[in-house]
C-alpha cells in the first residue's frame, strides 16, 4: 500500500527506460488495485506483464470493497499474488481461503502467483518445511498437482522480511528444494516446469548469488521494487 499517481508513474517510467538493461528475465508489477488501469496503459505494447495484489475468492456479489478475477482480467491483468504473509497475518487469511483464492484466480484465466513460507516462531521450531508443505498441500487439495503447472510458486520467509535477520542463499535454496521435491513426490513434470520464485528481502546486492541457486527461479520482489533502478538492477540479475 505506497504510492500515488505521480510516484507511481515515475516508478513504472524507470522500470519501462530500465528494460534495455534486461536480457530475457520476465518482468511483472502488481500496482494496488487502484492504479492498475493507469499502470496498464503505460505498459501498453511493452514487455513487462502486470497483475494484482490479492483477488477475491468469489465471483461477485455483496462483497464490498472486494475485487473479482472477472473484474482483474477485465483490465488486462495476466497474473494475482496469492496468500502473501500479509494477507496471512494481519487479515487471517487460512490455508483453506488461500486456496480458494488460487482455484478463483485460475478459473477466471489469471496465473497465481502463490506466497509460502514461515514466521520466525516456525523457522526457530524447525517447523519451516511442515508450515511449507501444509500450505502447499491445501492448494493441492482443492486444485490438484497438476493445477501448479499454470502457477507461480513464491516462497517468502516471513522471518526474513524487514526484520533485519536475513536468509542465507543456501537456506533459501534448502527451502525451494524442499517445495520442488515435495512437489515431485505428487508430479514430476510439473516439479519441473513450475517457477519458484524467492521473496525474502531480494536487493540488487543479493540478487545474483540468491538466483544462481539450482531452485530460486527469480524473485518476488517487495521494498526494493518501489525504486526503478534498483528494481530493474534485479530484472538484469535475472538474466
Amino acid at each position: 500500500m505506497n504510492g500515488s499517481r505521480a510516484s507511481i508513474k515515475t516508478l513504472i517510467s524507470g522500470i519501462i527506460d530500465g528494460m534495455s538493461r534486461v536480457k530475457s528475465a520476465q518482468v511483472v508489477v502488481c500496482p494496488s488495485s487502484v492504479y492498475i488501469s493507469e499502470v496498464s496503459e503505460m505498459l501498453s505494447g511493452r514487455n513487462i506483464a502486470y497483475g494484482s495484489q490479492d483477488v477475491a475468492k468469489e465471483e461477485s456479489g455483496a462483497y464490498t470493497g472486494e475485487v473479482s478475477v472477472s473484474m482483474l482480467k477485465d483490465i488486462g491483468c495476466q497474473y494475482a499474488i496469492i496468500g502473501h504473509s500479509e494477507r496471512r497475518a494481519l487479515y487471517g487469511e487460512s490455508d483453506q481461503i488461500v486456496a480458494e483464492k488460487f482455484v478463483a484466480a485460475q478459473k477466471g484465466e489469471v496465473t497465481p502467483i502463490l506466497c509460502v513460507g514461515e514466521v520466525l516462531e516456525e523457522r526457530e521450531a524447525g517447523d519451516t518445511e511442515a508450515v511449507v508443505q501444509r500450505q502447499l498441500k491445501a492448494v493441492v487439495d482443492l486444485a490438484g498437482v497438476k493445477a501448479l503447472t499454470n502457477s507461480v510458486i513464491a516462497y517468502e520467509p516471513v522471518w526474513a522480511i524487514g526484520t533485519g535477520k536475513t536468509a542465507s542463499p543456501e537456506q533459501a535454496q534448502a527451502v525451494h528444494a524442499f517445495i520442488r521435491q515435495w512437489i515431485a513426490e505428487e508430479d514430476a513434470a510439473v516439479a519441473e516446469n513450475v517457477q519458484i520464485l524467492y521473496g525474502g528481502s531480494v536487493k540488487a546486492a543479493n540478487a545474483k548469488e540468491l538466483f544462481s541457486q539450482a531452485d530460486i527461479d527469480g524473485g518476488l520482489i517487495g521494498g526494493a521494487s518501489l525504486a526503478a533502478d534498483e528494481f530493474i538492477s534485479i530484472c538484469e540479475a535475472a538474466g
